[in-house]
């Protein structure tokens, strides 16, 4: 591509968002820039403190635990107290516990302080999809949350790479930095980013009661909607769970699982802008069924691996997919949630991913040790099968763009506050089709039993 060509597209992929978004960009960037406990918790434990592999497991397991926990209360908080306050909570107890982490030398109290740290990490999630949501227009809320997402995996990239020369030197000084950029983080909402929740006057109030969980439970499509992100997700979750089991027990080494892995991110990082440019304007309905399928038939094609240029091909497949389905399934996401409830629609959201961050290891290991990794991949291929017959079913009476949905966003247009209108760009709050970032990607390290690294990459996910 001419370089004008390429200045062009880059230029149309950034423009037109609001100054506000950038700040909550810039402070998603440095806080995966100063990701380390996620990558290295269980190295950290078995070769830094001696523990066992059982152990380690089950703490990187509790982290995750954490994090289901804190999902669906991160999303009350959101609506009730607002984004705003939301993200200085949690990245300031983030940054708090996570310092502490770094000086626990009892068994007992580092398992209790990594729950904590779950807990605080993933707080933020909800609150971050939630504002995106508010600020971005819903024309380019696909954009935005790409642009997020590619973040996420720049951030992560990076901060895998720099955190394995750290290890190497100190791993307290690994905990304390992340500690320390979260803090950043912290900072940077507090002084740049205003307050986006929707104010709601009491006529609207009247007309429109509150969203409570009770609300988020009864809504059949949408939890339809967590049904299938919990599958998809348990899909993704394969590169970093059971791809290196597999490729361990195939006789492959660490060193190339990373190699393989890698290619995961290096095509997020590339492709993510370009293809979200692509997928902008197109029905979801069919980009969700399309990568759905794409990702279950990319692992299950992992069965007929058998060099390590044919495991790199296959996440090539695998990654194409979850470039599409990332920013398209929270797009859904914020299609089908109220304006005055967003924040526990993306809780209940983010919730799928961390539940899937748990069950993901034990499938994996369940169905690898029983009947072979063949089984696994095969199981991949009937997961993004079902996924994508459910979202067809569930779409299929979906209005298109623009027509809106009976309570939801066609709602009317909501007001925030004086100091958010200066720098939130005008709103139309109809319905966008979609938007989107995993935030859901789980960056915790789930245990595993082959000899292959931790991943030095990033796969969804986000992926919520």
């Amino acid at each position: 591509m001419p370089f004008t060509a390429m200045r062009r597209a880059v230029t149309e992929s950034v423009s037109g968002l609001p100054r506000a978004f950038w700040w909550l960009w810039t402070s998603t960037l440095v806080n995966r820039l100063g990701a380390f406990v996620a990558t290295f918790m269980a190295l950290y434990l078995t070769l830094e403190r001696g523990y066992s592999a059982s152990y380690a497991g089950l703490v990187v397991a509790l982290h995750g635990l954490g994090g289901v926990v804190s999902s669906l209360g991160a999303g009350v908080m959101a609506d009730r107290l607002g984004r705003r306050p939301t993200l200085l909570i949690a990245q300031a107890s983030t940054a708090g516990s996570v310092a502490l982490l770094g000086f626990m030398e009892h068994p007992v109290a580092i398992a209790a302080v990594a729950f904590l740290v779950g807990m605080a990490s993933n707080a933020s999630r909800p609150a971050v999809q939630a504002m995106m949501a508010d600020i971005v227009r819903p024309e380019d809320r696909v954009r935005a949350f790409s642009l997020n997402y590619w973040a996420i995996n720049l951030g992560f990239a990076i901060s895998s790479a720099g955190a394995g020369f750290i290890a190497s030197y100190s791993y307290r000084a690994g905990f304390l930095i992340e500690a320390a950029m979260t803090l950043v983080c912290a900072i940077l909402v507090f002084v740049k980013l205003p307050e986006s929740r929707p104010v709601r006057t009491a006529l609207e109030k009247a007309a429109d009661p509150e969203v409570g969980l009770g609300t988020v439970f009864r809504d059949g499509r949408f939890m339809g909607v967590v049904g299938l992100s919990f599958l998809v997700a348990l899909i993704f979750q394969q590169g970093s769970v059971g791809l290196p089991v597999a490729m361990g027990e195939a006789g492959f080494t660490s060193a190339d699982y990373g190699l393989a892995i890698a290619v995961n991110g290096v095509l997020i990082v590339a492709l993510q802008i370009p293809v979200t440019r692509f997928i902008e304007h197109r029905d979801p309905r069919r980009l969700l069924v399309l990568s759905s399928v794409v990702a279950g038939y990319g692992f299950g094609l992992t069965a007929f691996a058998g060099s390590l240029g044919v495991f790199a091909l296959t996440v090539c497949v695998w990654t194409l997919a979850e470039i599409v389905n990332a920013p398209t399934q929270t797009g859904l996401v914020v299609r089908l949630s109220p304006t005055h409830g967003r924040g526990r629609y993306q809780g209940m959201y983010t919730m799928s991913w961390s539940v899937a961050g748990l069950v993901a290891p034990l499938m994996s290991g369940f169905m690898i040790d029983r009947f072979g990794a063949e089984w696994l991949w095969a199981a991949c291929a009937v997961l993004g099968t079902v996924a994508a017959v459910g979202y067809w079913g569930l779409m299929r009476g979906l209005p298109d763009e623009g027509e809106g949905e009976g309570g939801r966003e066609g709602e009317g247009v909501p007001t925030v506050d004086a100091g958010a209108a200066q720098q939130v760009a005008p709103r139309v709050d109809s319905l966008a089709p979609r938007t989107g970032s995993v935030e859901s990607r789980t960056d915790s390290l789930a245990p595993r039993t082959g000899s292959a690294a931790p991943r030095t990459g990033s796969a969804a996910v986000p992926r919520p």
